[in-house]
């Protein structure tokens, strides 16, 4: 497999286009996002370029740039009669993306229809992205079992991202990013670890962030009567927005093979060293060897 990127985001114009249709949040008036709980946000028009950002992504050196939707705007959260425009919106224009991209398919989380989302796998989705607040507990987890259970049967990997920050406006614009994100995965990770993998033990799953850097924890968490650190070869962690420190902090706690590429772009930009200064190897295994694993759980 070539270099991949696991993590990015590029608003289509149909999904702005159904943005654009509504009248509560989340909405877009132009170019202004408006969601619940905070301020209005200005999107760059040409964050979202189609042709300029394919041109990025070969620029890095990308045989495959993942997009998802955008889970903090909330869309799989509401009910199924308002969300389903945006998500058929979402998979019509990300479908349609040209080389090298590639998608994540999303779905509700506050009605579940396994069968609608294992329509959009069909169109050659590379597995089903969820918001990590749909996935902080047991409860969640139940919930979401038939969308676990369909990935599992198809052989598709989960990508666990952050979902909405309500009451972002009560702190600086980067607070979302570092605090409920950040809360959110490192939640979602240990949720994962207690309620999802004793029940999907096939699953192959990617954490957003380096899973908030939850699995620095494992001494903690032993130390405190959970399970003692072991390594899971179906789960991975991706890097976006973190830097070296990070990075090898988690793959000593991991290992370098649970560590996968991801920029979030256009919220933020690729590494300019892929190996994140731990040498060649690191670069291909967290861009090739790596998400290889995850996409297909082939070697």
């Amino acid at each position: 497999m070539t270099d991949v990127d696991v993590h990015q985001h590029l608003w289509t114009p149909s999904l702005v286009t159904a943005l654009r249709s509504r009248r509560e949040p989340p909405f877009l008036d132009g170019w202004t996002l408006f969601l619940d709980g905070e301020p209005p946000y200005e999107i760059p028009p040409a964050d979202h370029d189609i042709a300029r950002r394919t041109e990025l992504a070969v620029a890095d050196g990308l045989g495959r740039a993942l997009v998802s939707l955008s889970a903090p705007i909330g869309v799989e959260w509401l009910p199924a009669a308002e969300a389903r425009p945006l998500l058929d919106a979402y998979h019509d224009g990300a479908a349609d993306l040209p080389a090298p991209f590639g998608a994540w398919a999303a779905a509700c989380v506050r009605d579940i229809d396994a069968n609608a989302t294992a329509g959009e796998l069909d169109r050659g989705f590379v597995g089903l992205q969820l918001p990590a607040n749909a996935l902080a507990d047991a409860t969640g987890y139940a919930r979401c079992a038939p969308l676990l259970d369909l990935l599992e049967e198809r052989d598709l990997p989960l990508f666990v991202h952050p979902g909405p920050a309500p009451g972002g406006s009560e702190g600086p614009g980067w607070w979302p990013a570092i605090v409920p994100y950040v809360q959110q995965m490192h939640t979602a990770w240990f949720a994962f670890q207690a309620f999802a993998r004793p029940r999907h033990p096939r699953l192959r799953v990617c954490f957003a962030l380096l899973a908030g850097l939850a699995p620095l924890h494992g001494e903690r968490l032993a130390a405190r009567g959970g399970p003692g650190e072991k390594t899971d070869p179906d789960v991975f962690v991706e890097t976006s927005s973190y830097g070296p420190t990070a990075v090898e902090a988690v793959v000593h706690a991991l290992g370098p093979d649970a560590v996968v590429q991801g920029s979030d772009r256009p919220y933020a930009t690729p590494p300019r060293h892929p190996g994140f200064g731990l040498g060649a190897a690191a670069a291909y295994a967290f861009r090739s060897a790596n998400p290889r694993r995850l996409l297909t759980g082939q070697e």
